[in-house]
């Protein structure tokens, strides 16, 4: 075979895995993440947020449902990850938000449950989380939060089960 043949062969063979490449891209990034965002209540009634490190807002905790993983078990470990605080009991279902622009990192479905928490407030994942305060219903941050939190949070208080 001469150079000019191989590096012919070595070009398509190149298209071929870029081609493959973008077609399971396609098939991972085209489909929405499914995730979780908790509003922790504690004992005395107030709610739990944290402080995001990427854009210092404060935000409901919760993240991504990992592989295998159900929405129960995904609020628990978020849960746990980013408030150090132990799930009770999952009260009701606030609401499903699936807008596409809802998560400026990528599309996700966000499934938003109230939740009975306790133990005590402790940051444990210090990339994510740079502060946890525990809030009463007229003291809630007056300021925007993160993602679409601001309008779960509503949803919540307005006794709300959303689909959107």
């Amino acid at each position: 075979m001469n150079i000019l043949a191989f590096f012919t062969v070595a070009i398509q063979s190149t298209r071929n895995l870029w081609r493959y490449g973008q077609t399971v891209l396609g098939i991972i990034f085209r489909h929405p993440i499914p995730g979780t965002s908790i509003i922790p209540i504690l004992p005395d009634g107030r709610i739990v947020l944290i402080r995001r490190r990427d854009n210092g807002r404060w935000a409901l905790p919760g993240g991504m449902v990992d592989w295998g993983e159900d929405i129960p078990n995904a609020v628990r470990r978020e849960l746990m990850e980013e408030t150090g605080l132990e799930l009770a009991k999952i009260k009701r279902l606030v609401g499903v938000y699936s807008a596409p622009d809802r998560d400026p990192r990528i599309h996700s479905i966000c499934v938003v449950v109230e939740a009975e928490v306790q133990g005590e407030m402790e940051i444990q994942d210090t990339l994510e989380v740079l502060e946890i305060k525990a809030f009463h219903l007229n003291s809630l941050p007056p300021e925007q939060m993160s993602h679409d939190h601001s309008r779960q949070l509503e949803d919540y208080l307005q006794g709300l089960t959303t689909l959107a």
